[in-house]
């Protein structure tokens, strides 16, 4: 993939899209530091991302194909653990997001016996708790039923309402109901 410019702006979104193998998830990689750039940069408010200087990793919650989950972790305490990491966060905001995502029951059950569309629901409470302004998402809507997805779509347009941004490479159209959608298709 070679020649790609893009800049994305609080409240907006930018949607890559593509068939398999076009790069969409490398692209995705490359924004977070995971690849390093055949040529060009990735800044964050002007500053490379790579600068020693640069705030990016406290701006950023990434959600890779994989849940990233610990499977004898139960889903409250890979929560407690990854959100952990980025700032203070009581169990009853956890509790409080595993309900608003439909997966409550599931909170004391090991990641290892849960369906993939369980998984992916404590995969993505996890971005939805980072109070993170930047969301990076790869496939969110892998696994999620209908209800599930329109769940994840109404956290998006929140996340979009309150200034933040997301790159999202998904399969599927992004049905928002704020923040301006840019299209970005990789052949």
């Amino acid at each position: 993939m070679r020649g790609v410019s893009l800049v994305v702006h609080r409240g907006e979104a930018l949607h890559v899209w593509g068939p398999n193998g076009a790069g969409k998830t490398s692209l995705l990689r490359v924004v977070c530091g995971l690849l390093e750039a055949e040529e060009g940069e990735v800044a964050w408010n002007g500053v490379a991302v790579g600068d020693a200087s640069s705030r990016f990793l406290d701006s950023l919650s990434y959600l890779a194909h994989d849940t990233a989950l610990k499977a004898d972790l139960t889903a409250l305490e890979n929560l407690r653990f990854s959100v952990g990491m980025k700032r203070q966060v009581a169990d009853r905001e956890l509790h409080a997001m595993l309900a608003e995502l439909d997966v409550e029951r599931c909170a004391e059950l090991p990641c290892r016996v849960l369906s993939a569309g369980q998984r992916r629901r404590i995969a993505l409470a996890r971005v939805l708790l980072s109070h993170a302004p930047l969301w990076v998402l790869d496939e969110p809507f892998t696994n999620l039923d209908a209800a599930s997805s329109d769940r994840i779509s109404h956290a998006l347009s929140a996340h979009l309402e309150r200034g933040g941004l997301a790159l999202i490479a998904a399969h599927q159209g992004l049905n928002l109901r704020s923040g301006a959608v840019t299209r970005l298709g990789l052949t």
